[in-house]
Formats: structure tokens, C-alpha cells, sequence
């Protein structure tokens, strides 16, 4: 059953899926700088979820309740870390999320935001991963348009474990910047 649709707080639902955090500088440092936003909800799916028994209600709900999701991760073999997988399969549900009457998350925005081991040179056609963030994030995008969501431009941190404290505090800022635009009113985006 699907829950009521609750008015959208305008806001951002930001959703991490790091399964260990304690050991990701950079992880840490995006999302503390994100928590520092007004507007911003924080949801740690591997503190919140540790056994993997999600609770799709809740999740759905939390979902209703915001307008931009994002989706924060470091890439984990070229695909999402187990637990967001595992979330999107349960809480993305035909009849909610897509399919006949599945509109619960048309016209919201969808975001994400992904750290990578390998530089920036190793994401493209002739690189050592053959393929562009693009190309490895379209399973992502293609969600959002199945569910009538709007697709942001990706935040990517490629070379994450190896950057200096300085570069980190920079990639943090640039997040944050990042963040507060998403919160700003689509119109206002526009430049209505």
C-alpha cells in the first residue's frame, strides 16, 4: 500500500550509503559539510540499516516528504554500494515509484554524489576504466526518468583517498556550494 503524499517540504533528502564511513575521509568531509545546510535531512542508511531490514514505509515516506533526493556513495565496482542497491529495490516499488500509479516521485529531483578511487583520467574512453562517470551512473538517471524525476548533473570526487587535506576541504566546499543550490526554488534556478 502506498502512503499518503504528504506535502513536500521543499527540501533535500540526503541519503548516504557507506558502509564504512568511519574509514572515508572524503565521505566524511562531504557529508559534514551538506549537514551544515538549513533544509537538509541526513539519513545514514548503513547506521539506520545495519542488518538490512529496511522499513519500506518509513523510507517511502521520507521520500514523499522532500523534494530533491539525493544520493550519496562512494563507487563501489563501477555500481553502488549492497545496502542503496538493496533500498532502491525495496522502496522503489512499482505502484509508488513507477508503473500504473507509481508517481510518488514525478517532477522531484534526483542527485547524486559519488566519490571514486581512480582520478578523473580513468573515467573515459581510453582510460583504465573504459567507460565515462556518465556511462557508470546511467543506471541512476535512467531510474529517474522511469520515475518521472528530474535528472541533476552528478557530483563527482575522482581520486578520493589520495587527496591532500587542502583539496579535501576544497571538494567539501564546492559540495556544500552544491547542496545549497539544490535547495534554491527551481524557478529561482531558472532565473525567473
Amino acid at each position: 500500500m502506498t502512503p499518503a503524499r504528504p506535502t513536500a517540504t521543499s527540501g533535500v533528502l540526503l541519503v548516504l550509503a557507506h558502509p564504512a564511513l568511519e574509514r572515508s575521509r572524503a565521505n566524511r568531509a562531504l557529508a559534514k559539510a551538506a549537514k551544515t545546510q538549513s533544509g537538509v535531512t541526513f539519513h545514514d542508511l548503513y547506521e539506520t540499516y545495519p542488518d538490512f531490514a529496511i522499513d519500506i514505509e518509513r523510507e517511502q515516506a521520507a521520500l514523499l516528504a522532500h523534494d530533491v533526493i539525493a544520493l550519496q556513495f562512494p563507487l563501489y565496482w563501477y555500481s553502488t554500494p549492497a545496502l542503496l542497491k538493496e533500498w532502491l529495490d525495496l522502496v522503489w516499488l512499482h505502484g509508488f515509484a513507477y508503473g500504473i500509479d507509481g508517481n510518488a516521485l514525478a517532477g522531484k529531483r534526483l542527485f547524486v554524489a559519488c566519490t571514486t578511487g581512480g582520478g578523473a583520467k580513468a573515467y573515459h574512453a581510453h582510460g583504465y576504466n573504459r567507460f565515462s562517470m556518465d556511462d557508470f551512473l546511467r543506471p541512476l538517471e535512467q531510474t529517474a526518468y522511469l520515475c518521472g524525476m528530474v535528472w541533476e548533473t552528478p557530483f563527482v570526487v575522482h581520486g578520493a583517498a589520495v587527496k591532500t587535506d587542502e583539496a579535501l576541504k576544497a571538494e567539501a566546499d564546492r559540495y556544500r556550494a552544491r547542496v545549497a543550490s539544490l535547495l534554491a526554488p527551481a524557478d529561482a534556478e531558472l532565473g525567473a
